[in-house]
């Protein structure tokens, strides 16, 4: 009798063993996968690697041309006399405020340096609509209802500057989130210009 439970007790011990080293011999985990951690991710939004350089153009860019109109909106805001102009002033600062955020974003995961603001630097040579430093200035020096349509035709000028380095994003990008962030700038601004105009043929000349 004896003999036969250290038959079974040698036997069990030897089949946890086995089961214990074939454990230990399985295919091992992916990084990061053990209990309470996760695997390291890019942002699902704009994965490193699947960039080109029409893409780290494209936010290169449309992040100084989204300040400059930032700027030109929070003159909207302080300034106008027309509420129309201040509702559109303020409807552009609320979105192109959070899409210099995330292309900014963009570039950091890219490796990519990102543009500081550059007012007081005439970058009207550098993309389509940007406004020139004598521009800003006759704006800021600009009063009443001539403010108002000033600022709404000149904000036209700008919105179709940035359609087009949209299209051409949508073109030639490669970046699933940029073309698509592309493609909505296109649309939003297309509507506000068409707004524009509208408010242009409401505004007092002078």
């Amino acid at each position: 009798m004896k003999h036969l439970r250290r038959t079974i007790v040698a036997t069990t011990t030897l089949i946890i063993t086995g089961a214990l080293l074939l454990t230990g011999c399985g295919d091992n985990p992916e990084p990061g996968s053990m209990s309470g951690m996760t695997p390291a991710t890019t942002s699902s939004s704009a994965p490193a690697g699947q960039f080109n350089d029409a893409d780290v153009a494209f936010a290169s860019q449309m992040i100084p041309h989204h300040q400059q109109a930032v700027q030109m909106a929070d003159m909207g805001i302080r300034k106008a006399t027309t509420p129309a102009v201040k509702q559109l002033a303020t409807a552009i600062k609320a979105a192109q405020d959070p899409e210099i955020k995330l292309m900014s974003g963009w570039l950091t995961t890219w490796g990519k340096p990102v543009p500081t603001p550059m007012h007081g630097h005439d970058m009207s040579g550098s993309m389509a609509g940007m406004m020139s430093d004598q521009e800003m200035s006759d704006l800021g020096n600009a009063t009443g209802t001539m403010f108002d349509r000033m600022w709404t035709q000149l904000m036209v000028k700008h919105h179709q500057g940035a359609v087009t380095m949209a299209k051409t994003e949508q073109a030639a990008g490669k970046e699933a989130a940029a073309i698509a962030l592309a493609k909505k700038i296109e649309t939003d601004q297309n509507r506000e210009i068409a707004t524009m105009q509208r408010l242009m043929g409401q505004l007092p000349v002078s």
